[in-house]
Protein backbone atom coordinates (compact mmCIF):
# COMPACT_ATOMS: atom_id res chain seq x y z
CA UNK A 1 0.00 0.00 0.00
CA UNK A 2 1.24 3.52 -0.77
CA UNK A 3 0.38 7.00 0.40
CA UNK A 4 -2.76 8.56 -1.04
CA UNK A 5 -3.30 12.01 -2.43
CA UNK A 6 -5.01 13.05 0.82
CA UNK A 7 -1.89 12.23 2.83
CA UNK A 8 0.86 14.81 3.03
CA UNK A 9 4.07 13.40 1.58
CA UNK A 10 7.02 12.73 3.88
CA UNK A 11 9.77 15.35 3.92
CA UNK A 12 13.38 14.58 3.24
CA UNK A 13 16.60 16.30 4.20
CA UNK A 14 19.88 15.24 2.66
CA UNK A 15 23.27 16.61 1.87
CA UNK A 16 27.03 16.48 2.03
CA UNK A 17 29.28 17.58 4.88
CA UNK A 18 32.98 18.13 4.24
CA UNK A 19 35.34 17.83 7.21
CA UNK A 20 38.16 20.26 7.78
CA UNK A 21 41.62 18.80 7.28
CA UNK A 22 42.37 16.63 10.30
CA UNK A 23 38.75 16.66 11.55
CA UNK A 24 37.28 13.65 9.71
CA UNK A 25 37.32 11.42 12.80
CA UNK A 26 35.66 14.06 14.98
CA UNK A 27 32.99 14.82 12.38
CA UNK A 28 32.39 11.10 11.81
CA UNK A 29 31.82 10.63 15.55
CA UNK A 30 29.45 13.62 15.78
CA UNK A 31 27.40 12.30 12.87
CA UNK A 32 27.46 8.67 13.97
CA UNK A 33 26.31 9.65 17.45
CA UNK A 34 23.17 11.21 15.89
CA UNK A 35 21.98 8.14 13.99
CA UNK A 36 20.35 5.92 16.62
CA UNK A 37 18.87 8.70 18.77
CA UNK A 38 17.44 10.37 15.65
CA UNK A 39 15.93 7.11 14.43
CA UNK A 40 14.11 6.95 17.76
CA UNK A 41 12.51 10.38 17.40
CA UNK A 42 8.81 10.46 16.60
CA UNK A 43 8.22 10.61 12.86
CA UNK A 44 11.66 9.39 11.77
CA UNK A 45 11.19 7.11 8.76
CA UNK A 46 14.79 6.92 7.54
CA UNK A 47 18.07 8.20 8.93
CA UNK A 48 21.28 7.14 7.20
CA UNK A 49 24.89 8.25 7.24
CA UNK A 50 27.26 7.43 4.39
CA UNK A 51 30.96 8.17 3.97
CA UNK A 52 32.10 8.99 0.44
CA UNK A 53 35.43 7.93 -1.07
CA UNK A 54 36.45 11.60 -1.26
CA UNK A 55 36.06 11.97 2.53
CA UNK A 56 32.72 13.79 2.54
CA UNK A 57 29.81 12.51 4.59
CA UNK A 58 26.32 12.12 3.12
CA UNK A 59 23.36 12.33 5.48
CA UNK A 60 19.90 11.19 4.34
CA UNK A 61 16.79 11.69 6.49
CA UNK A 62 13.09 11.11 5.81
CA UNK A 63 10.46 12.40 8.24
CA UNK A 64 6.72 11.70 8.36
CA UNK A 65 5.97 15.45 8.43
CA UNK A 66 7.54 18.88 8.67
CA UNK A 67 6.30 19.05 12.27
CA UNK A 68 8.23 15.88 13.12
CA UNK A 69 11.39 17.28 11.53
CA UNK A 70 10.91 20.58 13.40
CA UNK A 71 10.58 18.71 16.72
CA UNK A 72 13.73 16.72 15.92
CA UNK A 73 15.63 19.91 15.07
CA UNK A 74 14.56 21.49 18.38
CA UNK A 75 15.96 18.68 20.55
CA UNK A 76 18.95 19.38 22.81
CA UNK A 77 20.83 16.67 20.88
CA UNK A 78 20.48 18.52 17.58
CA UNK A 79 21.14 21.95 19.06
CA UNK A 80 24.39 20.70 20.66
CA UNK A 81 25.38 19.06 17.38
CA UNK A 82 24.76 22.27 15.42
CA UNK A 83 26.81 24.27 17.93
CA UNK A 84 29.79 21.93 17.52
CA UNK A 85 29.49 21.31 13.78
CA UNK A 86 31.31 24.45 12.45
CA UNK A 87 34.45 23.52 14.38
CA UNK A 88 34.83 20.38 12.26
CA UNK A 89 33.43 21.40 8.86
CA UNK A 90 34.98 22.97 5.80
CA UNK A 91 32.38 25.53 4.76
CA UNK A 92 28.65 25.13 5.11
CA UNK A 93 26.81 21.83 4.58
CA UNK A 94 25.57 21.25 1.05
CA UNK A 95 21.98 20.60 2.12
CA UNK A 96 18.75 19.89 0.25
CA UNK A 97 15.20 19.68 1.51
CA UNK A 98 11.98 18.64 -0.15
CA UNK A 99 8.72 16.75 -0.17
CA UNK A 100 9.01 13.13 -1.28
CA UNK A 101 7.10 12.64 -4.53
CA UNK A 102 7.56 8.90 -4.98
CA UNK A 103 5.13 6.70 -3.06
CA UNK A 104 6.18 5.77 0.44
CA UNK A 105 4.76 2.57 2.00
CA UNK A 106 2.00 3.25 4.55
CA UNK A 107 3.32 0.42 6.70
CA UNK A 108 6.39 2.51 7.53
CA UNK A 109 4.48 5.74 8.11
Amino acid sequence: MTTTSTTRPPVSLYGFLTPKHGHADALRKLLTDLVEPSRGHEGSLQYHLHEQEDGRFFLYEVWRSQEDLDRHNATPLLRAFMDELPEHMEGAPEAYFGAMRSPYPDTVV
